[in-house]
């Protein structure tokens, strides 16, 4: 069940999540001065202020502690920018990630046929090559229609998003909701770890499933009945006709049983001229999917899951800077980007004031009353 908040104070939502939070330091030898709790409240708040380094974010605590006492004590008042950026370093990103998705659970309402994309991105300002440490790279699942991120998870340096996804996909409630995985994600796996989950599928198929897009470029060769569904777009300087084509008359498809779910192919062929020039090209995507449904949804779900791209990660580095951070110790490129994603999904729900992201960040940094009204609506 959700938490139930008769108060609105925002205090008991986020004591609610995140006070498990698992605290790096040592709480059992000695003691601290400033509690776990306080300083993910007051990054968090820093943050959706427009704050994006641990220098700006002890900055604003200190001249907004009045205001942060509202809601917790700070009876020591701010930690400086090394004691945030030692605490962020050691804090654990998985037991944060944990009541991230809790918290994101319990405001976010997936409806059936919501598109749930799921793709990974590096953080760059998070090498270390003095230290031989690599970037972080994410795997980060995004409601389209919410515009929220569900959850993430971390590749490990020594693996790859095959292993993460469905690390992921474990921790995420999902029934009704359709999958959207690029290349990386087709995988036999993927898709049973997608159907176990009682969800469905669209899945792009390459060259690194070199014979099952054979087979399906075979099929759609043998001309077979199918449904199609024809969009236009003239944005960007070009024409771009997407036609999509799906069957479920998967008779000549070899191997189809070895993948969970599966029930239908589709080819989107995207024919783009260049408004200027007017040159022209042409290209074929092929997916798999366990949709019994038309090419409309199909397309719908596929156009659906660049949303990642455009309304989350492009955010992250645009608005929030994550790239250009310089966070490269520990885990705190990792856990900076949770608490990003927090601020987003408030700034980017927030409707009323009909101001840009941007300005929102200013705004809430400006107005102690509409930082309260963003936090209020979500904790």
């Amino acid at each position: 069940m959700p938490f139930s908040n008769p108060t609105n104070n925002p205090y008991q939502v986020f004591s609610h999540y995140f006070s498990g939070v698992k605290d790096p330091r040592r709480t059992n030898r000695g003691h601290f001065l400033y509690p776990l709790e306080e300083i993910l409240f007051l990054c968090i708040s820093a943050v959706l202020s427009g704050m994006d380094d641990w220098t700006s974010i002890s900055m604003f605590g200190r001249s907004k502690l009045e205001w942060l006492r509202q809601y917790y004590p700070y009876r020591h008042g701010i930690p400086s920018h090394d004691v945030l950026g030692k605490v962020f370093a050691a804090l654990d990103p998985e037991s944060f990630s944990q009541a991230f998705s809790a918290w994101v659970a319990s405001i976010a309402e997936l409806t059936g046929g919501e598109v749930v994309a799921i793709d990974g991105k590096t953080i760059r300002g998070s090498d270390n090559k003095a230290g031989g440490k690599s970037a972080f790279h994410v795997v980060s699942a995004y409601a389209s229609g919410n515009r929220i991120c569900l959850g993430q998870r971390a590749v490990d340096e020594k693996s790859n998003e095959i292993t993460a996804i469905p690390a992921l996909l474990d921790t995420l409630s999902l029934e009704g909701c359709i999958v959207t995985l690029d290349a990386m994600g087709c995988q036999k796996t993927i898709a049973g770890a997608i159907i176990e989950k009682k969800a469905d599928y669209v899945l792009m198929v390459k060259d690194n499933q070199e014979e099952l897009r054979e087979q399906v470029v075979k099929v759609f060769g043998m001309k077979p009945a199918v449904e199609k569904e024809v969009t236009l777009d003239a944005g960007h300087g070009r024409i771009e006709r997407r036609t999509c084509q799906a069957t479920d008359n998967l008779t000549f498809l070899d191997d189809r049983e070895d993948w969970p779910g599966l029930r239908t192919i589709a080819r989107i062929t995207s024919e783009r001229t260049d408004k200027r020039s007017g040159q022209s090209s042409t290209q074929a995507s092929y997916y798999i999917s366990s949709l019994n449904a038309g090419p409309g949804v199909i397309a719908k779900a596929i156009r659906s899951h660049w949303a990642i791209e455009n309304n989350l990660h492009w955010n992250l580095d645009v608005i929030f800077r994550e790239d250009a951070a310089l966070k490269k110790k520990g885990n705190a490129a990792l856990n900076y980007q949770i608490i990003a994603k927090m601020a987003l999904a408030m700034i980017e729900r927030e409707s009323e004031s009909k101001l840009s992201k941007p300005k929102k960040r200013q705004r809430a940094a400006l107005d102690d009353d509409f930082r309260s009204i963003l936090l209020a609506a979500y904790f």
